[in-house]
Formats: structure tokens, C-alpha cells, sequence
């Protein structure tokens, strides 16, 4: 599932994120989602959000595991 639709994230779901020093690469980083920032729906370049490792924040680019909480 790719990283564009709000409605499909949820804290604490592992996910693969690209951070902005990371956009020209394409590095992913990957952690559980600790906080939605994007306030839209949707987003062309992926949903931005917070990781609890290192409170790193960058754009979803896939959903790897749905939050069991």
C-alpha cells in the first residue's frame, strides 16, 4: 500500500519513509509511525509523518504492517 491516502495510516504502523535530505536519492527509513503531520487527505508525494525512532520526519512511501493498537 503506498503512503498517499491519510486515512490508510495509523500510529504505531511500521512503514517506509523518505526523508527530505533523502528525496534526491530515494533512501528509505524505515520505523512506526509515532505522529500524522499532514493535515490533507491525500498528498501527491506521500502522507507526512513523525517516526518514534529519532522523531525523524519524512513522507510515507509504503505501509509495511497495520498498527495493532
Amino acid at each position: 500500500m503506498n503512503g498517499q491516502r491519510r486515512a490508510d495510516i495509523r500510529i504505531g504502523a511500521l512503514v517506509d519513509i523518505v526523508l527530505k535530505r533523502d528525496q534526491r536519492t530515494g533512501r528509505l527509513t524505515r520505523g512506526h509511525v509515532k505522529r500524522i503531520l499532514t493535515g490533507s487527505a491525500t498528498h501527491p508525494h506521500g502522507i507526512k509523518v513523525m517516526l518514534r525512532e529519532g522523531d525523524q520526519v519524512g513522507r510515507v512511501q509504503a505501509i509495511l504492517e497495520e498498527s495493532d493498537e
